[in-house]
């Protein structure tokens, strides 16, 4: 490519910082511009509730790329700086000091914030939401002098603070909307487990739980009022009521926008010369037949090969099943495939569900639409390949442990 071919990317978190790995891996060597609010060099997002929250891992394990690498490979990296507009007709960018920069090609990695809780209170001091570096560190603070805490949220990220909670010794009440945590990503065959298992490790876990009131004294939180008038005591309040896409970019810039940026299986969007990867891409799924948006580190890592390649004008679709995992107490967990709410007919149990080592399968009309491994390894390859596969599986061999997945899977 001509040496003033600039590729920009707005979004210095994994999206972002693969992304320019990605590039450089498959010869580009024109300029790229990282550009990124945090004043952090990127990192992975999964640590701050898991191993950096809980005291396992170091801070430098949270990073991307060593600090040199970015200079190593003339990536532009700019932190600790806003883009205030996006203009993909005159390929330029306006960042928030004013200053103008001109892009052949633009990708979208800017991730997602967390929701807001929307009642009287909220906006106390020691009301807390996770997704920064910054965020996990002021938890993990908390969770050291702290005595009592309220879980506002019972997904993936108020699970896994409740367990850090628990395993600093910290008394936690979790405070659930649904009639079960997880009820719209797994469904109640599967929430139930996750229910009991945070009962067992001593969580007051209160499902139907409708926050009207986070109370506070000097304007610092100590408590969550309830509908129904019951008030819960805490030290502080830890919110995780769901992400939602950054995509007020795009939208200002006409972009077309539904749930995220729409992006097809090349991760193109409806400006042909920008891109979009990570949290904030709704993305055209081939093997699903459909646009999804994943809000999962998997694909946060390895989609920006495909928009790199893509970005280059190479023919390249991103077809990966959808993967995540989680780490709960004793309890490791990894997902594999792709499950509306209410879009099965079946779940089949393959293993020990009480003993929490099993394998659990998502079935609509004997085909696999995804698969859950607890505590059980090393089978991620066989599920994706069952879902990949798209034809009927018998349930009962399915459910029994001496049939080889790989052999049902037709490996």
């Amino acid at each position: 490519m001509p040496e003033d071919v600039t590729f920009l990317i707005v979004g210095a978190g994994l999206a972002g910082a693969k992304a320019a790995e990605s590039l450089r891996e498959e010869g580009f060597d024109g300029r790229i511009v990282l550009i990124g609010e945090e004043t952090e060099r990127p990192y992975e997002r999964p640590p701050l509730s898991k191993g950096y929250l809980l005291g396992t891992a170091e801070r430098d394990t949270i990073y991307v790329h060593p600090e040199t690498w970015y200079a190593e490979h003339d990536v532009d990296l700019r932190l600790g700086t806003t883009v205030a507009g996006i203009d993909p007709t005159g390929h330029q960018a306006t960042l928030a000091d004013g200053t103008r920069l001109g892009y052949t090609k633009l990708l979208l990695a800017t991730g997602s914030s967390p929701r807001r809780l929307g009642v009287p209170g909220a906006d106390q001091d020691g009301v807390l939401y996770l997704r920064r570096a910054q965020d996990s560190d002021q938890i993990k603070q908390t969770l050291q002098s702290a005595s009592r805490v309220a879980v506002v949220g019972g997904g993936w990220i108020g699970l896994e603070v409740t367990a850090a909670a628990r395993a600093a010794g910290v008394e936690v009440t979790l405070l659930e909307a649904a009639r079960l945590p997880l009820l719209a990503v797994l469904g109640p065959e599967l929430a139930e487990v996750f229910a009991e298992l945070h009962r067992e490790h001593g969580v007051d876990a209160r499902f139907g739980a409708q926050v009207a009131e986070i109370t506070g004294a000097a304007g610092r939180a100590d408590g969550v009022r309830l509908a129904d008038g019951a008030r819960i005591a805490a030290d502080a309040v830890i919110v995780g009521i769901g992400i939602a896409p950054n995509t007020r970019l795009a939208g200002a810039a006409g972009l077309k926008v539904d749930n995220g940026v729409l992006v097809d299986a090349q991760l193109r969007s409806s400006d042909p010369d920008t891109y979009a990867a990570g949290d904030v891409a709704n993305a055209f799924h081939p093997l699903l037949g459909r646009s999804i948006r994943v809000e999962h580190w998997a694909n946060a890592l390895n989609q920006p090969k495909v928009a790199a390649t893509s970005m280059l004008g190479r023919d390249v679709a991103y077809d990966r099943v959808p993967y995540f995992f989680t780490d709960q107490y004793d309890l490791g967990m990894e997902y594999s495939g792709y499950v509306e709410p209410g879009a099965y007919d079946q779940v089949v149990f393959r293993g020990d569900v009480a003993g929490r080592e099993f394998v659990a399968f998502w079935l609509a009309g004997g085909q696999v639409l995804a698969g859950m491994n607890v505590n059980v390894w090393d089978v991620t390859d066989p599920i994706r390949a069952l879902v990949r596969s798209g034809r009927g599986v018998d349930a009962a061999a399915l459910a029994d442990p001496a049939i080889p997945l790989e052999e049902l899977a037709g490996d």
